[in-house]
Order: C-alpha cells, then structure tokens, then sequence
C-alpha cells in the first residue's frame, strides 16, 4: 500500500510504535514474572517542582497483545490522522524480541487494514535500563548481530510481514528502517560487508515478488542511549549502503544534551535545534530527508527511582514536557519542511504512539486527554469523531498488572 504521489496538501504521517506493553518470555526471564513496562509508568514519581509524574494513562495499562486492544489502537490513530506505525522490531543472533504486540495484537486485528505498519528494526545494544541503576547498566543483548543472524530476520519478515496487504511499500517497495546504522555495519564486519548484505536484502525482496526493497536510514549525530554507535558522515554512509531515504527517531538525536538546562528544558529551544539539523541533513543528503515531530522527552521513569535523579548519561537527561499547542507548532513546521524540499511522497515521522517511559505519547493521559492526537488531526485534517470513552469501558481488558515492581538499586 503505497502513499499519494505528489499529496502537497497532507503528508503520511507515521508514528513509532514501542512494543513492550505486553508480556515476553524474555522480560520474565531477565526481570520478573510476567513483568513488562507499565510498572514504570505506574512506579514514576516526580523528581522536581512541577514535574509531571506519574503519567496516567487515560485508556488503562492494556495489554497490547490483545486484538481487541490493537483494534482500540487502530480507531484512534485512523480518526485522528495517524495513517501508520513505525513498528520498534527487535531481533538479535538468537530471534525476535517483544514480537507478541505485532503478531498477536496489530496482525490479528479487525480493523488492521485501516493503517499501514512498518518495520523499523531497533538495532541498538539491549541494556537493562528498567529501571536503569546508580551504575553503568548490564547489557542484556548485543545489537550488532552477525550476517546468519541477519539472513534468518531478513526470510522471517519477508515471509511474515512484507507480504501483509497493509505493510507500507513506496513504489511497490517495502518500507524497511535502520535505526542504528553504526551498529549495522560493526555487526556485518564493515561498510563493505554491510552493503553486500544490504544488497543481498534487496536480492530476496525482488525474489519475493516486490519491484525492490525501500531501505530507510535514521541519521543522528547524537547517542542518547548508552553505547549507542553514531557515524561521522552521514551522506557518505546513505550514499555507501544505497539507501532510498534518510529520516529521524526522535528530536534529542540532533541537539546535545549539554547545551539545555537540567532537569527542565525549553521545548521550542529543541525544536528550534532539531530543524536546523534537518535542514542540514536535507541539503547534504542526495535522498529524500523525511522530518520527525517528537511529542515530547522525559525518561526519569527509567532511572531506579530511589537513586538520585541528577543530570548525566541516558535517561538521565533534560526534561522537555511540551504542551499540545507546542506540539502543534512542531507539526506545522514539518509541515513547512517538506513542502520547502518537496519530496515525491512527502512523510513525516512522530516520536512516538507509545513511549510512555520516555514522556512521548500520543495515546491520552489523564492531563491532556485526547489533545496529541487532536493537534494531528487540527494540523493535518482527518476529521472523524470517536468516543474514546466508551473505548475505554468496551474494548480494553481491566489490566492484570498485580505483579511486584521491579527496582534496581
């Protein structure tokens, strides 16, 4: 399902998707039983005056594996303008990561055809940060996988998900994204061998039946999470590894933390920063450079709450709480943005769904309701009523979330 051509008047806007509100093999294995990530979101306390903790979820601590739910999560990105997620997918030398929210939850859904989904494949270095503790965290898996590795995820998302009638292709293509491009070419044993494999890719794509492979490169010149890998040139590695568009996670990757106050900062300051950056990228890459709105940042959930919340390495960063009409501006500067460069399919990216532990949700809390989505839909247009109310009391199970809190001192 390929986007409008040409569409100067509305863009698509595709929102990443964080998949560990739900219950993994693995999480039970590493942290607790049946432990997943809304023990944060319930456990955050306020860590200054005025800070705005916990984050109350207004449609409940669902989980995301359900269809039902995904179905609830659908309705709402449709109505509001959200025509597809950016799926968080992990795979590591031994297989998939936190997969259940997309095979069970999304795939399994009713309405699943009324949004397009793609893969962005999360390939950073897997470090215990749930909460992360007064030290340097464990690393739990190590992102730079190897070629077996890579091949056994590249047949195993060809077969599952490309072949979905509501995955997102361009031209026909389908929509692939790196998130940590330095890390993808460590794994492979070097530019060379990154791009062999790269190739390789688009080989098996085409084999599938698909007229080629749209390979998506995040580019960043800011690690926020530990032991992330950052490239020195990013036009030189876009160029290296062919690939057919450049684009952003999330507004922090292009500003350094040093430069804004702790523990809260100006949102229009990182706006401001984030843009410049773009326009820098656009004017230096030879592919299209598609803008990213970040709903906002704030990951003291994922600090060991009895440990001192003090400024320093991931996630122990600048607050920026942006408000709604904030968030708005953003979007209208993307907006701006891309009808500025005028790409053939105009995107933009929102950071995020659903990172709760990171303060960047679309999805409503209980402070600003339904507000995020609505700036969507202000901005952008899709105007469609919803009852986000009786979403609430007919299609989202009562969490069963009883299990201890996990805290690590």
């Amino acid at each position: 399902m390929s986007p409008a051509e040409n569409d100067s008047a509305r863009p698509l806007v595709l929102a990443y998707y964080f998949p560990n509100w739900h219950r993994d093999e693995r999480n039970s294995e590493w942290f607790t039983p049946d432990w997943d990530e809304w023990h944060l979101v319930r456990n955050a306390k306020p860590r200054f005056p005025g800070h705005r903790q916990p984050r109350v979820p207004a449609l409940g601590y669902f989980d995301e594996a359900s269809p039902g739910v995904a179905e609830m999560q659908i309705a709402l990105a449709s109505t509001y303008g959200v025509d597809g997620f950016l799926i968080d997918y992990y795979w590591y030398d031994d297989g998939p990561y936190l997969q259940r929210a997309l095979d069970e939850g999304i795939m399994q859904a009713r309405n699943r055809g009324d949004v397009r989904f793609a893969l962005m494949w999360a390939n950073h270095q897997l470090l215990d940060i749930f909460p992360a503790p007064d030290r340097s965290p464990d690393r739990l898996k190590n992102g730079a996988i190897g070629r077996e590795a890579f091949e056994a995820m590249v047949h195993h998302i060809i077969t599952e998900y490309f072949s979905s009638p509501n995955y997102l292709t361009i031209d026909g293509c389908p929509w692939f994204s790196l998130y940590e491009v330095g890390t993808f070419v460590s794994g492979m044993g070097g530019l060379q061998q990154a791009s062999d494999a790269l190739e390789w890719f688009r080989q098996q794509v085409i084999a599938a039946g698909f007229p080629g492979l749209h390979l998506d490169l995040l580019v960043w010149g800011f690690g926020v999470l530990p032991e992330a890998v950052t490239v020195d040139d990013d036009a030189d590695i876009v160029r290296a590894l062919t690939a057919d568009s450049a684009s952003s996670y999330v507004w922090i990757h292009h500003a350094d933390m040093a430069d804004f106050p702790f523990p809260q900062a100006s949102a229009q300051a990182l706006r401001e920063a984030a843009f410049a950056d773009y326009e820098r990228l656009a004017a230096s890459l030879e592919v299209p450079f598609y803008p990213n709105v970040t709903v906002g940042w704030d990951s003291s959930p994922r600090v060991a709450q009895s440990a001192p919340f003090a400024h320093g390495d991931y996630p122990r960063t600048p607050v920026w709480d942006q408000t709604p009409q904030e968030f708005a501006e953003g979007l209208r500067r993307a907006q701006e943005f891309l009808r500025e460069h005028a790409p053939r399919n105009p995107i933009v990216t929102i950071n995020a769904w659903n990172e709760w532990t990171e303060g960047s949700s679309l999805l409503p809390d209980r402070d600003h309701g339904l507000a995020y989505l609505e700036a969507i839909r202000e901005v952008f247009g899709e105007p469609r009523p919803l009852d986000v109310a009786n979403l609430a009391d007919e299609t989202i199970p009562p969490s069963t979330i009883d299990s201890p809190v996990r805290e690590v001192r």
